[in-house]
């Protein structure tokens, strides 16, 4: 399997692309900065530099070609403003989404983040509530697509160490999951095609990985 992964420096983005390495499959990571080159090689992805804040269509399309499924695991980052949680929360979710379709890849799954379903509480950090906002409105257009496309929702992330076990459902309670769980669940849904089309929370738990996923896609 060949998958493109936008956000390849981020954590999560380099622990699916460890993951898929591991099992044989080519990993493409998506970055911006060509420093990173080195770290995503060390990870087992071939990276390819473009800008998700700059790149044209047609020219991310053609990094997409021959893909099998592409991941959106990139994020504006800490310490990075409202602003730019719409252009890389929001807008480089939907060019990739565009690419994908341009570039003939229909799976598609999208790495969002738990408490988007209403408007942040009063009260809420103004920029906590744009990146909240900006996942929320790239769920709404990737899901409106003719995509096979899984959103999978964290809660609060964790740098411990894998558990291998968690919770996963259409909606879960709020808690914490690891972030190496969250890229060996990628790594799952995208092995499971019957996950396409469901929107997932997760967070740990008691499950396994395997069955948590097995469970979902049986509905």
């Amino acid at each position: 399997m060949r998958v493109v992964i936008a956000g390849g420096h981020g954590k999560i983005a380099k622990l699916t692309h460890r993951e898929l390495a591991g099992r044989g499959d080519t990993a493409v990571g998506l970055i911006r900065n060509p420093d990173h080159a080195a770290a995503l090689t060390a990870a087992g992805a071939h990276p390819v530099v473009a800008d998700l804040e700059h790149v044209g269509v047609e020219d991310l399309a053609g990094h997409l070609a021959g893909a099998d499924a592409v991941v959106f695991a990139a994020g504006a980052g800490p310490g990075s403003g409202a602003a730019r949680k719409d252009t890389v929360d929001r807008a480089a979710a939907v060019l990739l989404a565009d690419a994908a379709e341009r570039a003939g890849v229909r799976r598609y799954l999208l790495v969002s983040s738990m408490g988007v379903d209403g408007e942040p509480p009063a009260g809420t950090d103004e920029v906590f509530a744009a990146y909240l906002r900006a996942k929320k409105a790239a769920e709404d257009d990737v899901t409106g697509r003719d995509l096979d496309w899984t959103v999978l929702r964290p809660g609060r992330l964790t740098d411990d160490p894998p558990s291998g076990r968690i919770t996963l459902a259409r909606h879960v309670p709020p808690g914490a999951v690891t972030r190496a769980d969250v890229a060996r669940v990628l790594l799952a849904l995208l092995y499971e095609p019957r996950t396409a089309g469901q929107i997932l929370e997760l967070v740990g738990g008691e499950t396994t990985i395997a069955d948590a996923v097995a469970s979902v896609a049986a509905g």
